[in-house]
């Protein structure tokens, strides 16, 4: 019974010690368990640091950063109405021409008056006997011939005629259709001698004096936006050339389908009437600009937990013995631009930080080895103590050799 139960405890722990040992190799860098199965491993500085977990890397850079958010939007004039007469008729005349500037109160389209000339005199006529038998009723009041209610009665009707008067004079002021304002008229849609109802569209005109743009912004823009910031406008029809705007208004209502913040913009004067209204535009609305901004490349960011994280590199020991080791970074992310973040806070200029193999640092003070990805085959950045100096940024021009 004693030698079964022996033999049962060497069996426990050989099978242990070859778990332990099995475990110990699977942990081991590839070249370190190819140079133990025979092949010898290279050692030394010439071997670049093979045994290292390879990583590329990029400093942090400072450049200038503009916080804005783009939209696109629509131009539009200053005033703009499309000319519909209120009462049906035939056209007698048309005073403009088209695309010419006319000014307010112009006569552009005068509809055939004549019933209503017609009204407006019979109105006047029957005023005027309302007049006069007004006035002979005050001297007959006066004399004492006819009673008060005479003279009443004579007034309530003069005020009759006065009242049609003034409704004869309303129904010819509608046949003859003027401008509202100074602006440039458009193509007609009309001729001589046609027959138009009652809102039936004549002519449109424009003020364009002074355009507007109307675009759009997500809701969560709205505690930044205000009157009077700046805006920069773009139209592909003419392309290289950026127009400067100003926020004149915006809409306190929100667009429940889009969520959107509807915002309109001023624009000055352009020569030579190069923009027009209905101009598709893309807008651009400035809310900062940072001359100093620390921006990294967005491979750097890790999230984890609701937080972000970048892996920086720094470097321990001296001489030979120096070597660059990783360290996490808690950071404070703003504006992304392109392929670049801005870093607000937990970085410096001139970090180096890890834009690719973090995965294989989940540890912090690992020691690492920069891979230069542009260089042939991916070799290591440098050789002996240079492959311990971190590598330039992504996109750098490379040194020239010696």
């Amino acid at each position: 019974m004693a030698r079964k139960t022996t033999y049962t405890w060497v069996a426990v722990g050989g099978i242990a010690i070859a778990s332990a040992a099995a475990w110990w190799f699977q942990q081991q860098p590839a070249d370190a368990r190819k140079g133990a199965g025979g092949a010898p491993a290279a050692a030394g500085p010439a071997a670049g640091g093979g045994g290292l977990p390879g990583v590329e890397v990029a400093r942090v850079q400072t450049v200038s950063l503009r916080d804005d958010a783009q939209s696109v939007g629509t131009l539009r004039s200053r005033q703009s109405v499309t000319l519909r007469p209120e009462v049906a008729g035939r056209i007698a005349a048309i005073a403009f021409t088209e695309g010419a500037r006319v000014r307010k109160g112009q006569t552009l389209v005068q509809l055939d008056d004549v019933l209503q000339r017609a009204e407006l005199t019979q109105a006047q006529a029957q005023l005027s006997i309302a007049q006069a038998n007004l006035k002979r009723n005050e001297e007959l009041v006066a004399q004492a011939f006819v009673a008060q209610r005479v003279l009443d009665e004579s007034r309530a009707a003069l005020q009759v005629a006065q009242a049609q008067v003034a409704l004869a004079q309303a129904r010819l002021a509608r046949m003859r259709i003027a401008a509202p304002f100074d602006g440039t008229v458009g193509l007609r849609n009309i001729n001589l001698g046609e027959y138009v109802k009652d809102g039936a569209d004549l002519v449109n005109i424009e003020d364009t004096s002074q355009l507007t743009v109307d675009f759009r912004l997500p809701e969560r823009y709205q505690t930044r936006i205000a009157p009077g910031q700046a805006v920069q406008v773009q139209v592909d029809a003419l392309p290289g050339r950026a127009f400067d705007a100003r926020v004149q208004a915006v809409d306190p209502l929100l667009d429940a389908n889009g969520r959107s913040l509807l915002v309109r913009a001023t624009m000055p004067p352009a020569p030579g009437g190069e923009l027009r209204p209905g101009m598709f535009a893309r807008v651009t609305t400035v809310f900062s600009v940072n001359e100093a901004a620390l921006v990294v490349p967005e491979e750097a960011i890790v999230p984890q937990g609701g937080k972000q994280y970048v892996i920086k590199l720094v470097r321990e020991g001296e001489g030979d013995a120096s070597k660059l080791v990783s360290q996490r970074a808690e950071v404070l992310i703003g504006v992304r631009r392109g392929a670049q973040v801005e870093i607000t806070r937990g970085l410096g200029e001139g970090d180096t930080v890890v834009v690719a193999g973090q995965q294989r640092l989940q540890r912090d003070g690992t020691a690492v080895r920069v891979v230069d990805m542009n260089r042939p085959g991916g070799a290591p950045a440098g050789q002996g103590t240079d492959a311990a100096k971190p590598a330039a940024p992504q996109g750098a021009k490379a040194p020239a050799a010696g």
